[in-house]
């Protein structure tokens, strides 16, 4: 069943085409990654995919609904409600901690609960590091604090630009391992991602060029 269908997307941004008539279909809990070279439209398509733009042309479907066709408000609705934003540059407010940082992704959703939010930190092994403030903690733990805030509110996709981007490789390997876990539960993923080796862990590559679909790779991951 697919939890994504983007058809015939093209996203023209003055004189430029970011994207040209690009497909895409993302099935329920499958695991992918997006790249190509800078400017290649990758930014462009998550944005499109994560409901914080929408295309000049074409269509794209998430869980049933047309999401090419809703207004802002309702966008942020389901931003909110479905997918799981994790960034390269981590967006941590700095003066709230850990713990503080994900009970605002609660409240913006329902209710804060910080029993559940501490639960979120321990499963990304950052219970210990609830009350120190984003400076206090490495890179590679505000990444971990970033995807336990994606992840506190149930989405059914979480989309994640460049997660290991920043991060040494001791990091990275343990970002990765969080995703294979999040996987093997079922959670649908897209990775936006420069590095082949991260790509590598996932069930398939779509790589753009130009705004275009270059190719589909289907990745020989070990399960």
């Amino acid at each position: 069943m697919s939890l994504l269908e983007a058809k015939g997307i093209s996203k023209i941004y003055g004189n430029v085409n970011a994207l040209k008539h690009v497909d895409l279909f993302v099935e329920q809990g499958e695991w992918i990654a997006i790249m190509g070279p800078s400017g290649s439209g990758k930014t462009t398509m998550m944005n499109i995919i994560g409901c914080m733009d929408k295309p000049t042309e074409g269509r794209v479907v998430l869980d049933g609904v047309d999401i090419s066709a809703e207004s802002a408000r309702n966008l942020t609705t389901i931003r909110r409600d479905k997918i799981g934003l994790i960034f390269q540059q981590f967006h941590l407010i700095n003066y709230l901690t850990a713990l503080e940082n994900i009970m605002v992704a609660q409240y913006y959703h329902s209710m804060p609960d910080e029993k559940e939010a501490l639960q979120a930190l321990d499963r990304v092994g950052l219970l210990a590091r609830a009350k120190h403030l984003p400076a206090q903690l490495s890179g590679g733990e505000q990444q971990r604090v970033c995807i336990a805030r994606a992840l506190i509110n149930y989405p059914m996709l979480v989309l994640a630009d460049e997660p290991t981007g920043n991060l040494d490789e001791v990091n990275e390997g343990i970002v990765l391992d969080i995703f294979r876990q999040l996987h093997d539960e079922g959670i649908t993923i897209i990775v936006v991602t420069h590095d082949p080796e991260v790509a590598q862990q996932t069930q398939r590559t779509v790589v753009l060029e130009h705004g275009r679909v270059a190719r589909i790779v289907a990745n020989d991951r070990a399960e």
